[in-house]
């Protein structure tokens, strides 16, 4: 008998998500969860919200403005989901802004003081001047709104000033003029230290102290009133790909990379002090929509950066570091292919050391019992040993295949150059299939004697992702596993071909 569901058995993908992410606002506000900790939940909160917007809120609101592909239920339900979304958001937003303000009086108690472009002594003024002299002096340029149509250039990943400067004298009107300024936050941090004083830590955000040196932004063009607000804004992060068969899928990718830069605006975030002429000058370079998210907010804005809170050298505040465990059986000299070759072995990180798969990788490069390697690739580290090690075999005379997935979100950038890098070493990079989406993180070490070894992982094989994220690596040399793998690998290269899985439950046919 089919299974009846009473009506409102599920949530919405959406809705669901919005009560995961105020779960993590939740740890925040945990006074037994150590006080640095939780502020680094607000920075991963506010993270999580960015990229919410940026792919599901558009995704909806694409779907609220179709009038011709979507049929009028699809378009009324998104829109009804639009509107519990912002009224979820606006709730949880003055959590947050409660909860980031106990936090700071939390901080003062422990002799960590944050500060505004109002509350600096001499000393901390002459400090600010001497910084922005050497450090922050033609990072940044202020371009006047009179002078763009649209923000078609500025990127979302980062915060702005709206500065609103005038000239007055004795006895006149005074005229004023708008522009905004990008924070240099990629190349200074967010937060600036100052020096300790009486026992005391201080810490400003750069937007004080730009705000404190807009006469020195602004030198040598007579304005003598200065205003500076925060806002940011968040694109549409869908990627338009062309169906031009002239091109490649690294191609249209690429290009797509590219019209993401420009995708419009869905959500902005302003401080609420903002004067009325400044915030009509900005939203009219913005180009919003009714569907589209427009919030008011505090002084400061774009509370990822929590992430990178300066910790003073106050490690009590945080959680005690845990150095990941090598196991003992995978750390002495022995041949470890052999090892795996003869037993399996399960790796936990980010409790057991990485290192163990790298140096998998490693033996297999150099080893001249090692015949072939082929490997998918998801996400990678910045500076990845995993690619140096396959490099190196292929430069060793081994046959290396990788299947790089193009499409992983936010990373298509890099993996179109790792892709590169990796072709001009003589590896066969394999794209992967038009509409088939390459999760599975395996390898497959072809030897010349005794049994071929697999990894199967349920994460990334990315160093750094395997130093946050709890995730397991199987190494094993079991003979129906590893045929299984080598399928994996004929079903990405081959498709239309049919397969037979037994030993893994590979998508899409073999999960239904």
């Amino acid at each position: 008998m089919a299974l009846r569901l009473k009506k409102g058995t599920y949530l919405d993908r959406d809705i669901s998500w919005m009560f995961f992410n105020s779960r993590i606002l939740q740890e925040a506000t945990r006074e037994e969860v150590p006080l640095l900790e939780r502020i680094n939940y607000l920075g991963i909160y506010s993270n999580n919200l960015d990229e919410f917007f940026r792919v599901r809120m558009a995704f909806q609101n694409r779907i609220a403005e179709s009038r011709k592909k979507v049929n009028p239920q699809e378009r009324e339900y998104a829109r009804r989901i639009i509107k519990k979304i912002g009224t979820m958001n606006a709730e949880y937003a003055g959590k947050f802004d409660r909860c980031i303000e106990t936090l700071h009086q939390s901080l003062k108690k422990e002799h960590i003081v944050m500060v505004n472009d109002d509350e600096l002594s001499d000393t901390q003024q002459e400090f600010i001047r001497n910084y922005y002299c050497e450090r922050l002096n033609g990072l940044m340029f202020p371009i006047w709104l009179s002078a763009i149509k649209m923000f078609d250039e500025e990127t979302d990943e980062n915060i702005y000033l709206a500065v609103k400067v005038g000239m007055k004298e004795k006895g006149t009107k005074s005229s004023c003029d708008y522009a905004f300024i990008e924070l240099p936050v990629a190349q200074c941090g967010r937060f600036v230290q100052l020096p300790d004083c009486d026992g005391n830590s201080y810490i400003m955000y750069v937007d004080d102290v730009i705000r404190y040196c807009l006469p020195l932004v602004f030198e040598g063009l007579m304005f003598n009133e200065f205003e500076a607000y925060a806002f940011k804004f968040t694109r549409d992060a869908e990627m338009e790909l062309d169906n031009d068969p002239r091109n490649g899928k690294l191609q249209k990718i690429a290009k797509g990379i590219n019209s993401r830069k420009r995708g419009e605006p869905l959500r902005v975030i302003y401080d609420a002090d903002m004067p009325k002429d400044l915030l009509d000058k900005i939203l009219k370079k913005l180009d919003l929509n009714h569907w589209d998210t427009l919030q008011k907010g505090g002084r400061y804005l774009n509370h990822k950066d929590l992430m990178k809170f300066p910790d003073c050298g106050r490690t009590d505040l945080k959680y005690p570091k845990w150095a990941p465990i090598l196991k003992k059986e995978l750390s002495d000299s022995g041949n470890l292919l052999q090892k795996v070759q003869q037993k399996d072995y399960l790796i936990h990180v980010p409790y057991h050391s990485f290192d163990s798969y790298i140096r998998i990788l490693q033996e297999a490069a150099i080893s001249k019992q090692v015949k072939e390697i082929k490997i998918t690739l998801y996400r990678l580290a910045k500076e990845s040993k995993v690619i140096k090690a396959l490099m190196a075999a292929a430069r060793n005379g081994k046959k290396v295949t990788v299947v790089i997935e193009l499409l992983a979100r936010f990373d298509e950038a890099s993996n179109i150059g790792w892709s590169k890098v990796m072709q001009d070493a003589g590896i066969n990079v394999f794209f992967g299939v038009e509409g088939l989406k390459v999760h599975s993180k395996i390898t497959h070490i072809r030897m010349k004697e005794g049994p071929d070894i697999a990894c199967i992982s349920t994460g990334n094989f990315h160093e750094g992702n395997a130093r946050m994220y709890t995730d397991c690596i199987l190494m094993t040399g079991n003979r129906n596993i590893v045929r299984n793998v080598s399928k994996v690998f004929d079903f990405i290269e081959r498709p239309y071909i049919p397969f037979c899985f037994k030993e893994l439950l590979v998508s899409p046919n073999e999960m239904k």
